[in-house]
Protein backbone atom coordinates (compact mmCIF):
# COMPACT_ATOMS: atom_id res chain seq x y z
CA UNK A 1 0.00 0.00 0.00
CA UNK A 2 1.63 2.85 -1.37
CA UNK A 3 0.09 7.06 -0.60
CA UNK A 4 0.29 8.26 -4.31
CA UNK A 5 2.05 8.20 -7.51
CA UNK A 6 3.14 11.94 -8.46
CA UNK A 7 6.39 11.36 -8.86
CA UNK A 8 9.58 8.56 -8.95
CA UNK A 9 11.82 9.68 -5.96
CA UNK A 10 12.40 8.44 -2.53
CA UNK A 11 9.52 6.12 -1.36
CA UNK A 12 9.06 4.84 -4.70
CA UNK A 13 12.22 3.89 -5.44
CA UNK A 14 12.40 2.02 -1.79
CA UNK A 15 8.87 0.44 -3.17
CA UNK A 16 10.55 -1.26 -6.27
CA UNK A 17 13.18 -2.14 -4.44
CA UNK A 18 10.42 -3.97 -2.00
CA UNK A 19 8.96 -5.18 -5.29
CA UNK A 20 11.54 -7.03 -6.47
CA UNK A 21 11.84 -8.77 -3.73
CA UNK A 22 7.91 -9.77 -3.00
CA UNK A 23 7.62 -9.66 -7.19
CA UNK A 24 3.71 -11.98 -6.70
CA UNK A 25 2.82 -8.75 -4.41
CA UNK A 26 -0.13 -6.45 -5.59
CA UNK A 27 0.31 -2.57 -5.58
CA UNK A 28 -2.30 -0.17 -4.17
CA UNK A 29 -2.33 3.30 -4.02
CA UNK A 30 -4.60 6.54 -3.39
CA UNK A 31 -4.22 7.94 -6.66
CA UNK A 32 -1.85 7.25 -9.43
CA UNK A 33 -0.79 10.72 -11.68
CA UNK A 34 1.99 8.81 -13.67
CA UNK A 35 -0.10 7.74 -16.68
CA UNK A 36 1.93 4.43 -16.87
CA UNK A 37 5.53 5.87 -16.68
CA UNK A 38 6.61 4.06 -13.87
CA UNK A 39 4.92 0.68 -14.50
CA UNK A 40 8.34 -0.59 -15.58
CA UNK A 41 9.94 0.24 -12.43
CA UNK A 42 7.30 -1.95 -10.61
CA UNK A 43 7.54 -5.22 -13.40
CA UNK A 44 4.84 -4.06 -14.99
CA UNK A 45 2.48 -4.19 -12.19
CA UNK A 46 -1.17 -2.12 -12.42
CA UNK A 47 -1.38 0.24 -9.72
CA UNK A 48 -5.11 -0.49 -7.89
CA UNK A 49 -6.11 3.08 -7.50
CA UNK A 50 -9.11 4.28 -4.54
CA UNK A 51 -12.14 6.48 -5.33
CA UNK A 52 -9.99 9.33 -5.39
CA UNK A 53 -8.79 8.55 -8.86
CA UNK A 54 -11.44 10.61 -10.54
CA UNK A 55 -9.48 13.43 -9.83
CA UNK A 56 -6.07 12.27 -11.76
CA UNK A 57 -6.63 14.79 -14.16
CA UNK A 58 -6.17 17.33 -11.58
CA UNK A 59 -2.53 16.20 -10.20
CA UNK A 60 -2.06 20.17 -9.28
CA UNK A 61 -4.72 19.80 -6.61
CA UNK A 62 -4.44 16.10 -5.01
CA UNK A 63 -2.78 17.62 -1.41
CA UNK A 64 -6.10 19.55 -0.99
CA UNK A 65 -7.49 15.99 -0.79
CA UNK A 66 -6.28 15.72 2.23
CA UNK A 67 -9.27 14.98 4.62
CA UNK A 68 -10.73 12.69 1.94
CA UNK A 69 -7.19 10.36 1.94
CA UNK A 70 -8.41 8.72 5.11
CA UNK A 71 -11.97 7.96 4.27
CA UNK A 72 -10.35 5.93 1.22
CA UNK A 73 -8.11 4.39 2.06
CA UNK A 74 -10.25 2.79 4.97
CA UNK A 75 -11.83 1.31 1.53
CA UNK A 76 -9.63 -1.12 0.28
CA UNK A 77 -10.73 -4.55 0.55
CA UNK A 78 -7.44 -6.47 1.55
CA UNK A 79 -8.80 -9.33 3.57
CA UNK A 80 -7.69 -11.77 1.14
CA UNK A 81 -3.97 -10.92 1.57
CA UNK A 82 -1.73 -13.01 4.57
CA UNK A 83 1.02 -9.72 4.70
CA UNK A 84 0.03 -6.29 4.09
CA UNK A 85 2.88 -3.97 3.82
CA UNK A 86 2.54 0.24 4.20
CA UNK A 87 4.76 2.37 2.83
CA UNK A 88 3.66 5.05 4.14
CA UNK A 89 4.16 8.99 5.16
CA UNK A 90 0.98 9.42 5.84
CA UNK A 91 -2.23 7.83 5.11
CA UNK A 92 -0.76 4.38 3.60
CA UNK A 93 -1.23 2.56 7.03
CA UNK A 94 -4.80 3.09 7.65
CA UNK A 95 -5.60 0.76 5.43
CA UNK A 96 -7.53 -1.92 7.52
CA UNK A 97 -6.24 -5.03 8.44
CA UNK A 98 -8.10 -8.60 10.20
CA UNK A 99 -6.71 -10.35 13.17
CA UNK A 100 -5.56 -12.99 10.91
CA UNK A 101 -3.32 -10.86 9.36
CA UNK A 102 -0.07 -8.99 9.44
CA UNK A 103 0.39 -5.61 8.73
CA UNK A 104 3.91 -4.12 8.45
CA UNK A 105 4.44 -0.37 8.00
CA UNK A 106 7.79 0.90 6.34
CA UNK A 107 7.65 4.29 7.45
CA UNK A 108 9.06 7.15 6.42
CA UNK A 109 7.55 9.62 9.44
CA UNK A 110 4.67 9.75 11.27
CA UNK A 111 2.33 12.47 9.42
CA UNK A 112 4.51 15.35 9.45
CA UNK A 113 2.45 18.38 8.80
CA UNK A 114 -0.16 16.98 11.28
CA UNK A 115 2.31 16.74 14.64
CA UNK A 116 5.65 18.05 15.41
CA UNK A 117 5.47 20.33 11.79
CA UNK A 118 2.34 21.54 11.79
CA UNK A 119 3.79 25.27 13.18
CA UNK A 120 6.15 25.19 10.42
CA UNK A 121 3.88 24.30 7.76
CA UNK A 122 1.60 26.64 8.30
CA UNK A 123 4.47 29.08 8.43
CA UNK A 124 5.85 27.80 5.39
CA UNK A 125 2.10 28.13 3.85
CA UNK A 126 1.77 31.59 4.92
CA UNK A 127 -1.96 30.87 6.64
CA UNK A 128 -0.59 31.65 10.26
CA UNK A 129 -2.85 33.86 11.74
CA UNK A 130 -5.58 34.32 8.63
CA UNK A 131 -8.94 32.51 8.73
CA UNK A 132 -8.50 29.37 6.57
CA UNK A 133 -5.02 28.61 9.42
CA UNK A 134 -8.03 28.03 11.85
CA UNK A 135 -9.52 25.72 8.99
CA UNK A 136 -6.61 24.15 8.29
CA UNK A 137 -5.69 23.56 12.24
CA UNK A 138 -9.20 22.00 12.82
CA UNK A 139 -8.36 19.68 9.56
CA UNK A 140 -4.91 18.81 11.27
CA UNK A 141 -6.56 17.86 14.57
CA UNK A 142 -8.94 15.74 13.50
CA UNK A 143 -5.96 14.05 10.92
CA UNK A 144 -3.93 13.50 14.53
CA UNK A 145 -6.72 11.84 16.04
CA UNK A 146 -7.14 9.29 12.74
CA UNK A 147 -3.35 8.98 12.51
CA UNK A 148 -3.12 8.27 16.33
CA UNK A 149 -5.82 5.34 16.10
CA UNK A 150 -4.29 3.61 12.79
CA UNK A 151 -1.42 3.24 14.48
CA UNK A 152 -2.52 0.78 16.73
CA UNK A 153 -3.72 -1.28 13.21
CA UNK A 154 0.04 -2.06 12.35
CA UNK A 155 1.49 -4.80 13.74
CA UNK A 156 5.25 -4.26 13.07
CA UNK A 157 6.72 -0.62 12.09
CA UNK A 158 10.19 -0.12 9.96
CA UNK A 159 11.63 3.41 10.15
CA UNK A 160 13.34 4.27 7.43
CA UNK A 161 16.42 6.08 9.98
CA UNK A 162 17.06 6.47 13.54
CA UNK A 163 15.46 9.54 13.63
CA UNK A 164 11.98 8.58 12.47
CA UNK A 165 12.18 5.72 15.18
CA UNK A 166 12.29 8.45 17.61
CA UNK A 167 9.32 10.06 16.01
CA UNK A 168 7.22 6.82 15.91
CA UNK A 169 7.74 6.23 19.78
CA UNK A 170 7.13 9.99 20.58
CA UNK A 171 4.16 10.25 17.96
CA UNK A 172 2.54 6.75 18.45
CA UNK A 173 4.19 5.27 21.49
CA UNK A 174 5.53 2.20 19.12
CA UNK A 175 8.58 0.75 18.89
CA UNK A 176 10.00 -0.14 16.25
CA UNK A 177 13.49 -1.62 13.57
CA UNK A 178 15.74 0.77 11.64
CA UNK A 179 16.30 -0.22 7.89
CA UNK A 180 17.77 1.97 6.01
CA UNK A 181 16.42 2.32 2.49
CA UNK A 182 19.06 1.32 -0.59
CA UNK A 183 21.13 3.60 -2.69
CA UNK A 184 22.05 2.78 -6.67
CA UNK A 185 25.93 2.37 -6.20
CA UNK A 186 25.96 0.50 -9.23
CA UNK A 187 25.17 3.84 -11.01
CA UNK A 188 26.23 6.52 -8.34
CA UNK A 189 29.76 6.36 -8.87
CA UNK A 190 33.09 8.32 -8.68
CA UNK A 191 33.45 10.24 -11.82
CA UNK A 192 36.60 12.46 -13.39
CA UNK A 193 36.95 16.33 -13.74
CA UNK A 194 35.90 17.42 -10.66
CA UNK A 195 34.85 21.46 -11.52
CA UNK A 196 34.14 24.50 -9.13
CA UNK A 197 30.13 24.91 -8.70
CA UNK A 198 28.23 23.42 -6.07
CA UNK A 199 25.43 21.02 -6.74
CA UNK A 200 21.71 20.53 -5.23
CA UNK A 201 18.78 18.54 -6.42
CA UNK A 202 15.46 17.59 -4.69
CA UNK A 203 11.81 18.19 -5.69
CA UNK A 204 11.12 21.78 -5.28
CA UNK A 205 8.70 21.75 -1.80
CA UNK A 206 9.12 24.53 0.50
CA UNK A 207 10.39 21.82 3.54
CA UNK A 208 13.34 20.86 1.48
CA UNK A 209 14.77 24.87 1.63
CA UNK A 210 16.40 24.80 -2.12
CA UNK A 211 15.21 28.75 -2.21
CA UNK A 212 17.07 29.16 1.11
CA UNK A 213 19.94 27.28 -0.71
CA UNK A 214 19.61 29.78 -3.72
CA UNK A 215 19.18 33.27 -1.28
CA UNK A 216 22.59 32.16 0.06
CA UNK A 217 24.37 32.21 -3.45
CA UNK A 218 23.11 35.38 -4.03
CA UNK A 219 25.57 36.74 -1.10
CA UNK A 220 28.03 34.55 -2.77
CA UNK A 221 28.73 36.04 -6.33
CA UNK A 222 32.06 34.86 -6.73
CA UNK A 223 30.84 30.76 -6.08
CA UNK A 224 28.73 28.76 -8.83
CA UNK A 225 25.16 27.06 -7.75
CA UNK A 226 23.55 24.57 -9.81
CA UNK A 227 19.86 23.40 -8.97
CA UNK A 228 18.23 20.45 -10.13
CA UNK A 229 14.72 19.31 -9.73
CA UNK A 230 11.08 20.28 -10.31
CA UNK A 231 8.24 20.88 -7.68
CA UNK A 232 5.54 23.91 -6.88
CA UNK A 233 8.77 26.28 -6.32
CA UNK A 234 10.02 25.91 -8.86
CA UNK A 235 9.19 29.50 -10.70
CA UNK A 236 9.71 31.16 -7.26
CA UNK A 237 13.40 29.74 -7.03
CA UNK A 238 13.90 30.70 -11.11
CA UNK A 239 13.25 34.06 -10.17
CA UNK A 240 15.36 34.29 -7.44
CA UNK A 241 18.36 32.70 -8.90
CA UNK A 242 21.22 35.43 -9.28
CA UNK A 243 23.17 34.90 -12.15
CA UNK A 244 25.88 32.60 -10.51
CA UNK A 245 22.91 30.03 -10.22
CA UNK A 246 21.81 27.70 -12.78
CA UNK A 247 18.18 26.26 -12.77
CA UNK A 248 18.19 23.09 -14.46
CA UNK A 249 14.39 21.95 -13.88
CA UNK A 250 13.81 18.09 -13.96
CA UNK A 251 17.05 16.23 -15.49
CA UNK A 252 17.23 12.15 -16.81
CA UNK A 253 19.47 10.55 -14.03
CA UNK A 254 22.29 11.12 -16.49
CA UNK A 255 22.54 14.48 -16.19
CA UNK A 256 22.33 14.45 -12.28
CA UNK A 257 24.63 11.42 -12.01
CA UNK A 258 26.93 13.53 -14.27
CA UNK A 259 26.68 16.96 -11.95
CA UNK A 260 27.01 15.08 -9.06
CA UNK A 261 30.49 13.20 -10.26
CA UNK A 262 31.71 16.92 -11.05
CA UNK A 263 30.45 19.20 -8.23
CA UNK A 264 32.34 20.59 -5.58
CA UNK A 265 29.66 19.14 -2.77
CA UNK A 266 26.40 19.00 -2.92
CA UNK A 267 24.08 21.24 -0.69
CA UNK A 268 21.59 19.72 1.41
CA UNK A 269 19.64 21.91 3.97
CA UNK A 270 16.12 20.01 4.87
CA UNK A 271 15.08 18.89 8.18
CA UNK A 272 14.62 15.40 6.27
CA UNK A 273 13.13 11.77 7.48
CA UNK A 274 16.23 10.37 5.85
CA UNK A 275 17.08 11.98 2.26
CA UNK A 276 18.33 9.75 -0.66
CA UNK A 277 19.98 12.16 -2.78
CA UNK A 278 23.27 13.29 -0.14
CA UNK A 279 23.95 9.46 -0.50
CA UNK A 280 23.80 9.13 -4.09
CA UNK A 281 26.10 11.80 -4.01
CA UNK A 282 28.73 10.55 -1.75
CA UNK A 283 28.41 7.10 -4.06
CA UNK A 284 30.11 9.48 -6.42
CA UNK A 285 33.03 10.50 -3.77
CA UNK A 286 31.14 14.10 -3.62
CA UNK A 287 31.55 15.48 -0.09
CA UNK A 288 27.93 16.78 1.11
CA UNK A 289 27.44 19.85 3.16
CA UNK A 290 24.66 19.09 5.35
CA UNK A 291 21.85 20.04 7.96
CA UNK A 292 22.70 18.68 10.94
CA UNK A 293 19.31 17.29 12.14
CA UNK A 294 17.40 14.24 10.69
CA UNK A 295 18.42 11.93 8.09
CA UNK A 296 21.63 14.12 7.52
CA UNK A 297 22.85 13.87 10.78
CA UNK A 298 23.14 9.92 10.26
CA UNK A 299 24.46 9.48 6.46
CA UNK A 300 26.58 12.56 6.57
CA UNK A 301 30.07 12.19 8.94
CA UNK A 302 30.72 15.26 10.18
CA UNK A 303 34.47 15.61 8.93
CA UNK A 304 34.83 12.64 6.99
CA UNK A 305 31.85 12.83 4.24
CA UNK A 306 31.46 16.73 4.52
CA UNK A 307 30.44 19.38 7.06
CA UNK A 308 26.99 19.86 8.96
CA UNK A 309 25.90 23.29 10.04
CA UNK A 310 23.38 23.89 12.62
CA UNK A 311 20.83 26.23 11.75
CA UNK A 312 18.91 26.40 8.19
CA UNK A 313 19.52 29.89 7.91
CA UNK A 314 21.42 31.49 4.71
CA UNK A 315 24.42 32.38 7.37
CA UNK A 316 24.70 28.75 8.26
CA UNK A 317 24.99 27.67 5.15
CA UNK A 318 27.49 30.43 3.55
CA UNK A 319 29.35 30.00 6.87
CA UNK A 320 29.59 26.07 5.65
CA UNK A 321 30.88 26.46 2.90
CA UNK A 322 33.27 29.07 3.59
CA UNK A 323 34.84 26.03 6.68
CA UNK A 324 34.85 23.60 3.74
CA UNK A 325 36.75 25.90 1.24
CA UNK A 326 39.36 26.14 4.07
CA UNK A 327 39.19 23.43 5.88
CA UNK A 328 42.65 21.05 5.64
CA UNK A 329 40.40 18.05 5.75
CA UNK A 330 41.15 15.99 2.37
CA UNK A 331 37.45 14.43 1.95
CA UNK A 332 39.10 11.46 0.08
CA UNK A 333 36.45 10.07 -2.51
CA UNK A 334 37.62 6.53 -2.33
CA UNK A 335 36.50 7.20 1.78
CA UNK A 336 33.13 8.90 1.05
CA UNK A 337 32.15 6.06 -1.26
CA UNK A 338 32.86 3.71 0.77
CA UNK A 339 30.74 5.18 3.47
CA UNK A 340 27.71 5.30 0.78
CA UNK A 341 28.15 1.72 -0.20
CA UNK A 342 27.18 0.64 3.56
CA UNK A 343 23.72 1.74 2.24
CA UNK A 344 23.39 0.12 -1.36
CA UNK A 345 20.64 -1.90 -2.39
CA UNK A 346 21.68 -5.01 -2.36
CA UNK A 347 21.99 -3.94 1.55
CA UNK A 348 18.57 -2.86 2.07
CA UNK A 349 16.29 -5.84 0.51
CA UNK A 350 17.86 -8.49 2.13
CA UNK A 351 17.59 -6.99 5.09
CA UNK A 352 13.71 -5.97 4.44
CA UNK A 353 13.19 -9.50 3.01
CA UNK A 354 14.78 -10.80 5.95
CA UNK A 355 12.69 -8.92 8.55
CA UNK A 356 9.46 -9.38 6.76
CA UNK A 357 9.87 -13.07 6.92
CA UNK A 358 11.21 -12.97 10.38
CA UNK A 359 7.68 -11.15 11.42
CA UNK A 360 5.56 -13.75 9.41
CA UNK A 361 7.16 -16.74 11.36
CA UNK A 362 6.73 -14.92 14.51
CA UNK A 363 3.29 -14.47 13.82
CA UNK A 364 2.30 -17.59 12.65
CA UNK A 365 4.05 -19.01 15.58
CA UNK A 366 1.93 -16.39 17.82
CA UNK A 367 -1.64 -17.70 16.11
CA UNK A 368 -0.87 -21.34 16.67
CA UNK A 369 -0.01 -20.42 20.51
CA UNK A 370 -3.19 -18.89 20.20
CA UNK A 371 -5.26 -21.87 18.89
CA UNK A 372 -3.34 -23.77 20.70
CA UNK A 373 -4.88 -21.67 24.15
CA UNK A 374 -8.23 -21.81 22.65
CA UNK A 375 -8.30 -25.59 22.66
CA UNK A 376 -7.49 -26.44 26.38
Amino acid sequence: MHEWFVTYAGSEKVLSEMVAEFPGADIFCLVDFSKGKFAPKFLGKKFHTSALQIFRFAPALYRNLLPLMAIAVEQFDLSSYDIVISNSHAFAKGVMTGPDQLHICYCYTPMRYAWDFQHQYLRDHHLSGRGIGWLVRMVLHRLRIWDNRTADGVDHFIACSNYIGRRILRVYRRSSETIYPGVDTDFFRIGDNKQSFYLTSSRMVVYKRILLIVEAFKSMPDKRLVVIGDGPQYKEILKAAGPNVTVMGFQKDEVLLEHMQKARAFIFAAEEDFGITPLEAQACGTPVLAYGRGGGSETVVDGVTGLHFWTQSTEAICDAIERFENSTLTFDPATIRSHAERFSITRFRAEFKARVEGYWEEHLNSDHRLREAAGR
